[in-house]
């Protein structure tokens, strides 16, 4: 069974020690980091690299936000829950970077559920139906991308994704990828709106590329796509601009 690994982010040790205790006793989960800091969390997330982050929404004056977007330019898909006592929090921030919050005092079957959410999640099934939810589009269009010493030439038609990770902008081809230092915005500029969209802070995906959109957080949906074997993340203001786009 494949081990969800866990970093908490909490400057009190009791709730540190609680949360280790519910999330341990869990079969497939194991906490491998904890922080007392944001800036300490960034630098453990980056060296342990954990599928799963525990964050208070608070610590020291600092906001757990700006420290959750800075996790998610490493690494996207980094599934963070946010532990706050003010609902305010509950907006578009949280859209763009939480897989779920727990309001504190912790509620024990809340954190269970979230817990075997993402159970649930790494454990379901691919169908074995595939369907594409656009047409592809005629005609050659092709994307400049300068490298330090070279330049390259792609065929946005080919262009499956096009994703931030590791403080790069990385393009996506069925059969190949490369980084440029080019930002999301400057390469969704030169792109196709009505192919591409620009579907999480992260990502700009190719909708004749996709085969599924399925849910990931409480904002957030998961899809994947044909020939490549890699996902992306769409919101949820997005899901339901491609439910209308279609219908």
């Amino acid at each position: 069974m494949t081990t969800e690994r866990v970093m908490l982010v909490e400057d009190e040790a009791g709730v540190r020690l609680l949360l280790k205790k519910i999330i341990e006793r869990h079969e497939g989960f194991c906490v491998v980091g904890e922080s007392e800091s944001f800036s300490d969390a960034v630098v453990q997330f980056a060296r342990l690299r954990p599928e799963v982050v525990f964050m208070d929404i608070e610590i020291q004056g600092e906001n757990g936000v700006e420290c959750a977007r800075i996790i998610t330019e490493m690494e996207p898909k980094t599934k963070i829950i946010f532990a706050t006592a003010h609902t305010e929090y509950m907006s578009e921030a949280f859209e763009l970077y939480a897989f779920d919050y727990l309001v504190k005092p912790f509620d024990l079957e809340r954190v269970e559920r979230t817990l075997q959410r993402i159970k649930t999640l790494r454990g379901a099934e691919e169908p074995g139906e595939q369907e594409r939810i656009a047409k592809a589009r005629d005609g050659l269009s092709r994307l400049l991308v300068k490298g330090r010493e070279s330049m390259r030439f792609v065929d946005t038609k080919e262009i499956v994704l096009v994703q931030r990770e590791n403080n790069a902008t990385v393009i996506y081809t069925a059969s190949d990828s490369f980084a440029t230092s080019a930002k999301l915005s400057e390469i969704e500029a030169k792109l196709d709106p009505q192919q591409f969209m620009r579907s999480h802070k992260s990502y700009i995906i190719n909708l004749s590329k996709v085969k599924k959109i399925a849910p990931y957080g409480r904002w957030t949906y998961l899809v994947t796509f044909e020939g490549l074997c890699r996902d992306a993340l769409i919101t949820q203001e997005k899901y339901e601009e491609i439910r209308k786009r279609f219908s």
